[in-house]
C-alpha cells in the first residue's frame, strides 16, 4: 500500500509538472524561433534596401555589411541581381535560380525556410526581394541569409534540459515526501495489522494504539473493544472449565473409593460386575476431567517457548513409561543417530505432556510383545522431528482427519476407549510452541505420529519448570 501511495503521489506531481513545464517550454521554443526569424529577416531587409539604391557606394556598403554579418553571426549572405546576375563586389550564389530566389525576383515574395517541420533543420534560409529606390514596384534583385541553427539547438537543449532536470529533482523530492506521508498514513494500518496477526496467533491481549486519522482511530477503538470482550469471554470460559474440572476431581475420587469399598464387601457376582462397570465409568470420567484441565491450561499459553535438549527429555520420559510397557511385554526403542542433543523450543512441561499422551496412545493400541519406536532426527537447520511408531491397527484416512478433534475417541486393543482429548492436547501444545503435528501410516503397519519442533539456536536453559499434568502410564488411548 505504501508503494501505491508513493506512486500515486509522484504521478500526481508529475502530471502537475507536465501541465506547467511542457507548455512553458513549448512557448519558449516558439519565442526563440520567432525572435531568430524576425532578426534574420530584419537584417536581410536592411541589405535589400542597400541593394535597391543601385549605385556603387551602396553596393560597397552592402558588401561590407555582408562580411561583418558573416563574421559576427553564424549566417552567410547571398545576393543576386534581377535575372540571376551577380552583384559585384559580392560573389554570385551557387544556386541563383532556385525556387526561393525565383519567387523573390518574379513575385516579390519573402520566404523563410527552417529546413524541417519538427522545430528546425540545420539552417534557416530567409530570402527577401530588393526594390529599386526610385521605383518601389520594380524588383532589382534579392538578398538571402543562410543562418546556421547550431546555437539555437544548444539553447533549445538548455531550455528543455533545465526543465527536465528540475522536474526530476521535484519528482525525487515528491517521492521522498510521498514516502514520509505514506508511512504516516499507513502506520495506523500497520499497527492494526500487527494486532490482527498477534490476535490470530492466539495472543488475546494484543491491542492497537489509537492513532492516525479519525477513521483509523475509530476502527482501532472498535477492534480493541471487540478484542477486550473476546478476551474476557475466553478467559471466563477457561476459568470455568479449569474450575469445573478441578472441583469435579475430588467428588469423582471419593466416588471411586466408595465403589471400591462396595465391591470389596459384595459377594453377588452380578452386583460386583455392575460396581466394576460403574467404577470403569468413574475412571473414564476422571481422565476426561483431567484432560479438560490440561487443555484449559494449554490454551492459556502462560509461558513462552524456551530451548531444551530433546534427546535428554525423551530418554527421561521413556524411562518412566518402560515399566508400564514391560507389564505387557511391549518394547520401547529409541532410534537416534544424531550426536547433537537436538535443542528445540518448547514451553515448560509442554513436551513432557506431548510425549506422555502420544506414548499412552501407542501403548494402548500396541499388541502384547509388540514394539514402539521413537525416532529423533534433524530435518533441517530450523526443525527437529520426533516420531513415534506403534504396531497397532493404525487409522484410515478418514479417522486420521478426525483424530485431532476434541472428544473424538478411537478404540484400543484392550477394548477401552479414551476421553477423546489426548491428541487435541498434543496438537494444542505443539502448535503453541510453533511446531507441527501430523499422522501417517507406520512402516509395516500401525500409526506414526510426526511432531516437528522449532530448532533452538541460543544457549541451553532449563525450561522444565512450572506445573503440568501427565496422564497415568498405561492410560487408554484418547483423541484417536
Amino acid at each position: 500500500m505504501i508503494r501505491r501511495l508513493i506512486v500515486s503521489y509522484v504521478l500526481l506531481v508529475g502530471v502537475a509538472l507536465a501541465a506547467f513545464t511542457v507548455p512553458v517550454a513549448f512557448t519558449l521554443t516558439a519565442q526563440l524561433r520567432g525572435d531568430t526569424e524576425e532578426s534574420v529577416r530584419r537584417e536581410a531587409t536592411t541589405m535589400a534596401l542597400l541593394l535597391g539604391v543601385g549605385d556603387a557606394p551602396a553596393r560597397q556598403a552592402l558588401a561590407r555589411m555582408a562580411g561583418a554579418y558573416a563574421d559576427e553571426t553564424p549566417g552567410a549572405v547571398e545576393v543576386v541581381a534581377a535575372g540571376g546576375a551577380a552583384v559585384p563586389p559580392l560573389p554570385r550564389p551557387a544556386r541563383p535560380g532556385d525556387a526561393a530566389f525565383t519567387r523573390a525576383l518574379r513575385d516579390g515574395r519573402s520566404t523563410a525556410d527552417w529546413g524541417s517541420r519538427f522545430v528546425w533543420g540545420p539552417e534557416l534560409v530567409v530570402t527577401v526581394p530588393a526594390y529599386a529606390q526610385a521605383d518601389k514596384e520594380r524588383i532589382v534583385g534579392a538578398v538571402r541569409i543562410r543562418y546556421a541553427t547550431t546555437d539555437l539547438t544548444d539553447r533549445l537543449w538548455r531550455i528543455w534540459g533545465f526543465r527536465a532536470v528540475l522536474a526530476v529533482g521535484v519528482l525525487a523530492v515528491a517521492a521522498g515526501l510521498g514516502a514520509i506521508v505514506a508511512r504516516l498514513l499507513t502506520k495506523p494500518l500497520l499497527q492494526l495489522n500487527d494486532m490482527a496477526s498477534r490476535f490470530s496467533d492466539g495472543d488475546l491481549t494484543a491491542r492497537s494504539p489509537v492513532t492516525g486519522p479519525q477513521e483509523t482511530q475509530t476502527l482501532a477503538r472498535t477492534l480493541n473493544q471487540g478484542a477486550e470482550r473476546l478476551d474476557t469471554l475466553v478467559a471466563s470460559q477457561r476459568i470455568f472449565v479449569a474450575d469445573a474440572s478441578h472441583q469435579l476431581r475430588t467428588p469423582l475420587t471419593a466416588l471411586r473409593l466408595s465403589l471400591d469399598n462396595i465391591a470389596d464387601g459384595v459377594d453377588d457376582e452380578s452386583v460386583r460386575e455392575d460396581v466394576e462397570q460403574a467404577t470403569a465409568e468413574v475412571v473414564r470420567m476422571s481422565r476426561l476431567v483431567s484432560g479438560l484441565l490440561v487443555l484449559a491450561r494449554a490454551e492459556a499459553k502462560v509461558s513462552a517457548p524456551e530451548p531444551l535438549a530433546l534427546r535428554e527429555l525423551v530418554e527421561e520420559r521413556l524411562s518412566v513409561w518402560r515399566p508400564a510397557a514391560d507389564e505387557r511385554g511391549v518394547t520401547i526403542v529409541l532410534d537416534c543417530d544424531v550426536d547433537d542433543p537436538l535443542r528445540v523450543l518448547a514451553g515448560p512441561g509442554n513436551l513432557d505432556q506431548v510425549l506422555d499422551n502420544v506414548l499412552s496412545n501407542a501403548l494402548e493400541v500396541s499388541p502384547d510383545r509388540g514394539a514402539i519406536t521413537v525416532r529423533l532426527e534433524a530435518a533441517s537447520a530450523d526443525e527437529s522431528v520426533l516420531e513415534v511408531f506403534d504396531q497397532g491397527p493404525g487409522m484410515s484416512a478418514a479417522e486420521q482427519s478426525r483424530a485431532f478433534d476434541r472428544f473424538w475417541r478411537g478404540q484400543g486393543l484392550t477394548g477401552r476407549s479414551g476421553s477423546g482429548l489426548g491428541l487435541s492436547i498434543v496438537k494444542q501444545l505443539v502448535t503453541d510452541d510453533g511446531g507441527t503435528v501430523a499422522l501417517r501410516r507406520a512402516p509395516g503397519g500401525g500409526l506414526g505420529v510426526r511432531i516437528g519442533l522449532r530448532a533452538a539456536t541460543g544457549p541451553r536453559t532449563d525450561t522444565r519448570v512450572g506445573p503440568w499434568i501427565s496422564p497415568r502410564p498405561g492410560a487408554p488411548r484418547s483423541g484417536g
